[in-house]
């Protein structure tokens, strides 16, 4: 049965709502995977991509846009975080494929654990024989450097699309910081902007959540982001 929302099976994930493409500010060079995986999304492209890339360099966003993307087209979707393996079980694996987009994220939080392995094998093979399901996986490295010591499920990642997230370079964080900014009806100054990357760690999932800290705190303060008032809010 289709849902308008993702399934969520009793997983204690949350689908932030402001995370989807729209939010999304691409660096050069990422442009032809956020275009491939909204064609998965949609049902209109390849049956999977590998998407890869260092922790906190925007990959669950790009996970989670790809299932608001989804829903919003009435397609099913399912998003499940491999980091929290050691808490579920891999039958929440079994069935999937009869949904629509399937979005496994740190997939190689498993490597090493034949179990999980075995299950995600079997996934991509229960996929591929279903005409109506994509699947999207994410990891912090290349199928081959991730460490997974099953060889066949190693060749099945590289069936389809696979993509490396480029970094993005300062002036392009200073962009997605001003756009988050704007979608909140908040106005981010250039020299504040400049101010939070040159004090701050510089992984775009830290500044967005230091903007929302900043955000809370003009509403309360009833203040403009200035750098004095961005100092006092965060001690620096």
């Amino acid at each position: 049965m289709k849902s308008n929302s993702p399934i969520q099976l009793s997983l204690p994930v949350h689908l932030p709502d402001d995370e989807t493409f729209n939010s999304y500010y691409p660096a050069a060079g990422n442009d032809e995977l956020i275009q491939s995986l909204q064609a998965c999304a949609e049902g209109s492209s390849e049956r999977s991509v590998y998407l890869w890339g260092p922790v906190k360099s925007g990959r669950t966003h790009l996970m989670h846009a790809a299932c608001a993307h989804a829903n919003d087209l009435q397609r099913s979707s399912f998003y499940l975080p491999l980091g929290i393996h050691a808490s579920i079980s891999t039958a929440l694996l079994e069935g999937l494929e009869s949904l629509d987009l399937i979005c496994i994220d740190d997939v190689d939080a498993i490597a090493g654990h034949p179990l999980w392995e075995e299950a995600i094998f079997d996934l991509y093979n229960r996929v591929s024989e279903h005409k109506n399901c994509s699947l999207i996986v994410s990891a912090s490295v290349s199928p081959n450097d991730s460490g997974f010591t099953l060889p066949d499920l190693i060749s099945r990642m590289q069936w389809g699309l696979n993509y490396q997230l480029q970094p993005m370079a300062d002036e392009e964080k200073l962009a997605a910081l001003q756009r988050r900014a704007a979608m909140r009806g908040l106005q981010l100054p250039e020299d504040v902007g400049r101010f939070l990357l040159n004090r701050l760690a510089r992984d775009l999932r830290t500044l967005f959540d230091v903007l929302d800290r900043l955000d809370k705190a003009s509403l309360v303060h009833q203040r403009k982001l200035t750098i004095p008032f961005v100092k006092e809010m965060l001690r620096l």
